[in-house]
């Protein structure tokens, strides 16, 4: 799940280079957490939400077939 975020966001801001992911297992869920450079943070939640509802989903998806739940904070 941390390397599809992380090729995600890449693929987002302008600098690539200062995205940060991190992964934590709890006894419910694997948290993964992104940084960015505070100038792409838009880039990366995008109009409402929408962008960062969409990383959201297709995590989500990609954790259904390990029976696993994911949450996504982008910090």
């Amino acid at each position: 799940m941390k390397e599809l975020v992380r090729v995600i966001a890449t693929s987002l801001v302008d600098h690539p280079e200062q995205v940060e992911v991190t992964e934590k297992e709890t006894e419910k869920a694997i948290v993964v957490e992104l940084k960015v450079a505070p100038e792409d943070m838009g880039k990366v939640i995008g109009k409402q939400g929408r962008i960062a509802k969409s990383i959201r989903t297709v995590v989500k998806a990609a954790a259904t077939k390990d029976d696993k739940k994911v949450v996504v904070d982008i910090v």
